[in-house]
């Protein structure tokens, strides 16, 4: 049954991650209106609206004007509902922690979505990042100790966070005279920090910049990608911290495990 339930309950919030990545760039409420087709704008009923069944349903079209809606609305509430499900797993045992972190992944997949998007990451994302992992710290049993350990442990997670992204952004500047990271990439790494301690936010950027340098090589040998054009951090970022709340790598790995 709990299987179940995280399964559908990452759907509604890939649901609700959709609406944050098509509104916060445009500057618009995420709460008022409500869903709405993006072609027509004609009001979605709530029958049309329920996660990945209505898209299957309705075959990819909106009722309205039968007009194509993106899979990736589709694909973002699947993944969402995966990732969900893959979290309970791991953390059914802490169901409290693991429902936190659920929530924490929906923010960072909305995170890679926008900058996905349009090359940057709100405030209003990476700081609640920030404020949620310090909120969940009691609950970390990353942590142990008492509750105020957790806490003093999370927001040293998160100064060495941005501390390492700070100094990265720094040295890739002086080196390549160009900014190599944004001030979006160095606050998520805070929030990264804060949930996962300086651990994880190490992984985090290791592992983001191990992916970022795969996608990037390879779409300049496929000739799509010139060597000085920027790509997005954020996303790479994101999937190295959703893989610490999986499992944290030790420093080091892997020549010492």
């Amino acid at each position: 049954m709990g299987n179940v339930l995280s399964f559908w309950l990452g759907a509604c919030l890939g649901s609700f991650v959709n609406v944050l990545a098509f509104r916060l760039p445009r500057d618009e409420s995420v709460v008022f209106p409500g869903s709405r087709c993006p072609h027509c704008g004609a009001v979605i009923a709530f029958y049309d609206n329920l996660p990945i069944l209505s898209w299957l349903w309705l075959r990819g079209r909106g009722r309205c004007c039968r007009r194509q809606i993106s899979p990736r609305y589709l694909l973002v509430e699947v993944c969402a509902a995966a990732l969900s499900l893959g979290i309970w797993q791991r953390w059914q045992l802490v169901p409290l922690w693991g429902a936190l972190v659920i929530v924490a992944a929906m923010d960072l997949l909305a995170i890679a979505l926008i900058d996905w998007d349009t090359g940057f990451i709100p405030d209003v994302l990476s700081f609640s990042l920030i404020i949620g992992g310090l909120a969940a710290a009691p609950f970390n049993p990353l942590w142990g100790g008492s509750r105020w350990h957790g806490t003093l442990s999370s927001l040293g997670g998160a100064g060495i966070g941005f501390l390492m992204c700070w100094v990265v952004a720094q040295t890739g500047r002086l080196i390549f005279k160009k900014e190599a990271m944004g001030g979006g990439d160095i606050i998520l790494l805070a929030g990264v920090g804060a949930w996962l301690g300086g651990t994880g936010a190490f992984d985090a950027l290791i592992l983001g910049s191990l992916l970022g340098a795969v996608y990037g090589v390879g779409r300049v040998v496929r000739g799509s990608l010139r060597m000085a054009d920027p790509v997005p951090f954020g996303p790479f970022l994101a999937a190295g911290a959703i893989f610490g709340f999986f499992i944290l790598l030790p420093l080091g790995f892997p020549f010492i495990r």
